[in-house]
């Protein structure tokens, strides 16, 4: 696990704060959406040997939301699993995933948002 921590130790030490490129219209603010945060994520990423994978899973019947950092080198990983609020709307379901993915990778290796 020291290997590991060592690469994501390197991760937070290269990554730079993440654009805010988008808009949202409800609260007047901008945001970085997840096609944001993976452009700055992957290359940093990639350069370490950190895989990232966010299947869904399932929590005791419930739907949840597991992030995985694995060393391909190692084969060592640690992950976080959020549950995911119940919603019977497939669309409604499809941006509380992308919402949960990007705020799991956000809060995982510690990014920040680039001031307006």
């Amino acid at each position: 696990m020291k290997n590991l921590y060592k690469k994501l130790l390197n991760v937070q030490k290269e990554i730079k704060a993440v654009a805010k490129s988008e808009n949202n219209p409800f609260f007047k603010s901008k945001y970085f959406d997840i096609n944001g945060l993976l452009e700055s994520l992957k290359p940093v990423l990639n350069k370490e040997g950190l895989v990232v994978l966010q299947p869904l899973t399932n929590v005791d019947g419930k739907l949840a939301l597991e992030t995985l950092v694995i060393d391909e080198e190692s084969g060592d990983q640690i992950k976080s699993v959020t549950l995911l609020p119940e919603n019977p709307d497939p669309q409604k379901m499809g941006s509380a995933i992308t919402y949960f993915r990007r705020y799991s990778l956000q809060s995982f290796f510690l990014l920040q948002a680039e001031d307006d």
